[in-house]
């Protein structure tokens, strides 16, 4: 394996690449009634730490498809608000809702919003484009929040069975021409099936963003995203791969503002925009 000095030594790596601001826009905490491949949420930041990540943009979304209670909503999302209590300066924290308890999910915005969340966390028990998305996208409006969703254009069997109702960018496309206010960030554009497919479907539907996170590293996936959307529409996000999120901005070929923009100033426009 080569270390991180070796890299440098060969120019591998952009000078100064640590120091370099990084908000993370997907990301994940343990708590509540999830725990994910690490055990307390201190490893999470070391991590960070070494990796030159500023902030993370956390949640615990319910898993595997499954309708969960507005209980089990909340306790997950005070997990994170714990978590951002923990760490103010390092963990900024978004909303998961179940919105087929629509009443229960604007009034579970309201509150976690109201004590310092960033934006709405959605999974895969509806997809995008159903009609029961749309209250929720109208209080991201509302308050100025984005919403970050799980997404995947699934071309095998197992996949498609697997999550049924996973939102592809088609889903993304018809919620996002609906609500041309709405900002949405689609998840994981390296980890969610065809991803050039996905980048395609979006090329007009500029209140979409791609994150850049998951556990695909094609040769000149960034740049493609670039070439086809933009590099204002692409936000850093590791979604737990956390090496291999920040070594794809710093191998892809780019200018040297556009890789700050990739790994903050993207993002933080869209913290910016936040009305509450």
């Amino acid at each position: 394996m080569i270390e991180v000095s070796e890299c440098l030594s060969y120019g591998l790596l952009p000078h100064g690449w640590r120091e370099i601001r990084k908000i993370d826009a997907h990301m994940h905490v343990n708590g509540g009634p999830h725990q994910w491949g690490w055990g307390d949420n201190t490893d999470a930041i070391e991590a960070a730490d070494a990796l030159g990540i500023d902030q993370m943009c956390c949640s615990i979304p319910i898993t595997g498809g499954r309708l969960a209670t507005p209980d089990e909503v909340r306790a997950a999302n005070d997990a994170v608000l714990e978590a951002m209590r923990r760490w103010p300066d390092r963990i900024l924290g978004y909303c998961f809702v179940m919105p087929g308890y629509r009443d229960e999910s604007l009034e579970e915005i309201d509150r976690c919003v109201d004590a310092g969340m960033i934006g709405i966390k959605l999974y895969n028990q509806y997809k995008y484009s159903d009609p029961v998305l749309f209250p929720i996208a109208e209080k991201s409006i509302e308050i100025g929040v984005p919403i970050l969703g799980h997404a995947g254009h699934c071309t095998d069997a197992a996949s498609r069975s697997a999550q049924p109702n996973i939102s592809d960018a088609a889903d993304f496309r018809e919620l996002a021409l609906r609500y041309p206010n709405a900002t949405l960030i689609e998840g994981h554009i390296g980890g969610g099936g065809d991803w050039e497919w996905s980048v395609k479907m979006l090329r007009d539907c500029p209140n979409v963003y791609l994150d850049t996170s998951g556990s695909g590293v094609d040769d000149r996936l960034i740049e493609m995203c670039i070439a086809e959307l933009g590099h204002r529409r692409l936000l850093f996000a590791t979604d737990m791969t956390m090496e291999g999120g920040v070594g794809k901005i710093l191998s892809a070929e780019m200018t040297d503002e556009q890789r700050e923009d990739i790994f903050w100033r993207n993002m933080q426009q869209i913290l910016d925009g936040r009305m509450v």
